[in-house]
């Protein structure tokens, strides 16, 4: 489907180093600021004291993260849990204080503004299981790289895979960089966000190399430049709708999905519109710099009579 179509080819490729310069430099903005600021962990990382509360009505959240504020916590999570009724809480961990402590001064808190709140369990979450999060995290991470090499490297070559992951990995540097950058709370549902949007990213990296690879079969007298231009102009509408309408729903999640949901939708905010750039501009050019030709991608058919002759020579 498209709402528009281009009569003539966008010359993308004209511009391929002035790309590939904006991306090296974006990217080592990015791992800079990853390096001096480092990314703030929430406590699914970092560890604290997981808090179970249940109130006689529907619980408030506003009110429960003005009370936490009061107290001076500022990396705190809150969330509904279960039903309407009851919250979960996520408080970081605080020198000098246990958990039983904690939850007691939290709970005189929460009961000056609802004095219905009735603790259901406290748990300790300590910074040893954090720290196997996060290298699960990074295993997890690892893992769908490398199948997306592997994936890219068996349907098309093994340039379009090291190109596609090259900038698949831009996006999610630029990512953590944002983070990093904003001091924004990276939790269990930012990673799950950016394994997201690795996944989204090569979809759009897919089908650009896919119509790649048909323009080599059909377009025999132009050049790679003008293939891959045809081939990122073509698919310039279904980008548009495609990453559009999603661009819509995650924006929808940031605006009135609550604070449990922000960090989540920011991160793939963030990814959605590096992808749409990166899957374009960085892969196909990475794929034209590193010298891919019709041969790589169309291998040569054998003429039947030259079979034949092979057949009948002894």
């Amino acid at each position: 489907m498209e709402f528009f179509r281009i009569k003539n080819d966008i010359p993308f490729m004209r511009h391929a180093r002035k790309f590939n310069l904006i991306s090296l430099l974006t990217f080592i903005a990015a791992v800079i600021l990853l390096a001096a600021r480092g990314l703030n962990f929430g406590v699914d990382f970092t560890g604290g004291t997981v808090l179970e509360v249940s109130y006689a009505q529907a619980a408030d959240l506003t009110k429960i993260r003005a009370a936490l504020s009061r107290m001076e916590f500022t990396d705190v999570a809150v969330q509904n849990f279960g039903t309407a009724k009851s919250v979960l809480i996520r408080l970081p961990v605080k020198p000098g204080v246990t958990s039983a402590q904690l939850s007691e001064r939290v709970m005189v808190e929460l009961r000056k503004d609802d004095p219905s709140a009735t603790p259901q369990r406290v748990e300790f979450v300590g910074p040893q299981v954090g720290k196997e999060l996060a290298q699960d995290g990074a295993l997890a991470l690892l893992l769908v790289c490398i199948g997306i090499v592997a994936y890219l490297a068996l349907r098309f070559e093994w340039r379009f895979a090291v190109s596609a992951i090259i900038a698949n990995l831009h996006d999610v540097v630029i990512i953590l960089g944002v983070f990093a950058a904003f001091q924004w709370e990276f939790s269990l549902p930012v990673l799950a966000a950016v394994l997201a949007v690795l996944g989204y990213s090569v979809n759009e990296s897919v089908v650009i190399a896919d119509r790649i690879r048909e323009n080599f079969r059909f377009m025999r007298k132009a050049s790679v430049a003008d293939l891959i231009n045809n081939a990122i102009t073509r698919t310039l509408s279904r980008t548009i709708i495609t990453h559009g309408s999603t661009l819509f729903m995650v924006i929808a999640i940031l605006l009135f999905g609550g604070e449990t949901l922000h960090y989540f939708a920011m991160a793939l905010t963030v990814g959605i519109l590096f992808g749409i750039y990166s899957s374009a501009m960085v892969m196909a050019s990475l794929v034209l710099m590193m010298g891919v030709s019709r041969e790589d991608m169309v291998k040569p058919e054998k003429k039947k009579d030259a079979l034949e002759a092979e057949k009948i020579l002894p």
